[in-house]
């Protein structure tokens, strides 16, 4: 329950716009990289300080500072202050909890995303927060993941349009490749339910309503990452921003399609893991079923031998069968008689 509602009692009364990391993993150690390219060009180094990014700021080229790693606080205030970027911001850089979302502070466009994996059991989700400016791009990663490399090696190797495009183009191939991830573990949470669903038709135990429930849980984790994602890139098409060109349109539109497309996809394994919930649930009622009509069985059969036993135990002295000498051997003959006929009567009926 704790990955569904995180906790941000960190922040309980210290005012607005307070640098304080909120999350639920440790904060890594903060590293920044600066890239700067156009169609000719290209520079790349790792930096230490903020100074050393402001001299990549005033560049004629695209410039890309990437920050991974949320450790290091100071260092994330001093970028705020030098690149006059609102407390508010820096606070939500720093809130790993904060909903995907994107406002606009007219300098610069402030946008949030979750990037999602699903690991071996379970899906994790990271922020990625990006501060797109008139002619630079500041993407921060809550850790030091890989999924913005294959961004870098397109620029590297100067494949596709990236180098011949600006700031903001830079800003949606961002989102695209963390949508892209969503499409590999939605793929990867299929393969889980296909297992699931294969033991469940062949033998469901209680371990099968675990894995469902499990699945269930990553799926709502899931939806909450990428409902907000969809508004976001929906805001972007139709905010018209004085950030985005219009030419970028067009590629918006192909990511929110995209994301309508992850949308449809999670609704639909919600459903099915629903129905796979009702047939767990059918499945274990129809066994419990066929236990009590064989029980009820077997108990119908034996009441009336049951009777006869107990009229014949009865120590009454004056009984006439009691003197009869084939009396016992008549008693068996009923019994099995009267057990035969039920069988036979339940078997023609197709109870047994």
């Amino acid at each position: 329950m704790s990955r569904l509602f995180q906790k941000k009692s960190k922040k309980s009364g210290l005012p607005p716009g307070t640098p304080a990391y909120v999350g639920e993993k440790k904060p890594t150690e903060t590293r920044i990289t600066i890239i700067e390219y156009d169609k000719e060009n290209l520079h790349e180094k790792e930096v230490k300080t903020i100074e050393e990014c402001l001299e990549a700021k005033e560049s004629s080229l695209v410039t890309w500072i990437r920050i991974t790693g949320l450790k290091q606080i100071p260092l994330l205030e001093h970028l705020g202050k030098e690149f006059k970027i609102h407390p508010l911001v820096i606070e939500d850089i720093l809130n790993t909890t904060q909903r995907p979302k994107i406002e606009d502070y007219k300098a610069y466009l402030f946008i949030v995303v979750k990037n999602v994996d699903f690991t071996s059991k379970e899906i994790e989700s990271n922020q990625v927060s990006i501060i797109l400016g008139p002619n630079f791009v500041i993407s921060i990663q809550e850790n030091q993941e890989t999924i913005l490399q294959p961004i870098i090696d397109r620029i590297r190797n100067n494949r596709g349009i990236i180098r011949q495009m600006k700031n903001d183009f830079l800003a949606y191939a961002i989102l695209d490749a963390v949508l892209d991830n969503y499409f590999t573990a939605i793929e990867k949470l299929s393969d889980k339910i296909e297992v699931v669903e294969d033991e469940l038709i062949s033998n469901p135990v209680q371990d099968t309503l675990h894995e469902i429930y499990h699945l269930k849980q990553n799926l709502i984790v899931l939806r909450k990452s990428i409902w907000p994602f969809r508004e976001v890139v929906s805001r972007m098409e139709r905010g018209r921003y004085t950030l985005i060109d219009e030419k970028l349109l067009i590629y918006i539109r192909d990511i929110y399609d995209h994301s309508i497309q992850v949308m449809e996809t999670v609704e639909t394994y919600r459903d099915m893991l629903s129905g796979m919930l009702d047939i767990y649930l059918s499945s274990v009622s129809n066994r419990m079923n066929e236990v009590m009509k064989v029980l009820t069985i077997i108990a119908t059969i034996f009441i009336p031998l049951t009777l006869i036993v107990g009229i014949y135990g009865m120590n009454f002295r004056f009984m006439p069968e009691l003197e009869i000498p084939i009396a016992y051997p008549l008693v068996w003959l009923s019994m099995i008689i009267v057990g035969s006929v039920l069988v036979v009567f339940f078997k023609r009926k197709r109870w047994i």
